[in-house]
């Protein structure tokens, strides 16, 4: 069975919106990435640190759409991994500033996990992963993930 290269990784998300500065009030705005370049109204990129972007986003089929209706295939969320409880609990305390509606919160054992949707409905996750030897393994040493309820306001509490 042919495996990927462990070093593999998922390098950006490009989005279709509806909307390019709402969807850029959002990701800027809440979120917190930056611009790094536009293509005039229509699409935008945008990254954290000098990273050339994370995030794309466009109207060229979708300017003035509606999100997909429930039911539909297309992509369930996308994860944004932050490096330290205290940065997740800082874009979280953000996101509730800007009364955004979480989805849900869990704690997976292996990362904590924040729940919303973008101005599209484009489901997004915002986590941090535990260092692998914190992971919970069952008796044999398998990953064993589970799925308890997050304490938003203590992960909040701690960012400062």
């Amino acid at each position: 069975m042919f495996k990927t290269h462990p070093e593999t990784r998922v390098g950006h998300v490009h989005l279709k919106v509806a909307d390019l500065d709402r969807a850029i009030a959002f990701y800027q705005g809440v979120l917190g990435f930056h611009v790094t370049q536009t293509y005039g109204n229509q699409a935008a990129f945008l990254g954290a640190g000098e990273y050339h972007h994370h995030i794309g986003l466009n109207t060229w089929e979708s300017r003035g759409g509606t999100p997909p209706p429930p039911g539909a295939t297309g992509l369930y969320h996308a994860a944004f991994l932050y490096p330290s409880r205290a940065a997740l609990g800082t874009v979280v305390a953000r996101v509730l500033a800007a009364g955004i509606t979480l989805d849900g919160a869990a704690d997976h054992g292996v990362s904590e996990a924040i729940y919303l949707r973008d101005p599209d409905q484009n489901g997004v996750e915002l986590y941090r992963d535990r260092a692998p030897d914190d992971w919970p393994r069952d008796a044999g040493g398998r990953l064993a993930m589970v799925n308890h309820p997050l304490d938003i306001a203590a992960l909040v509490a701690e960012a400062g």
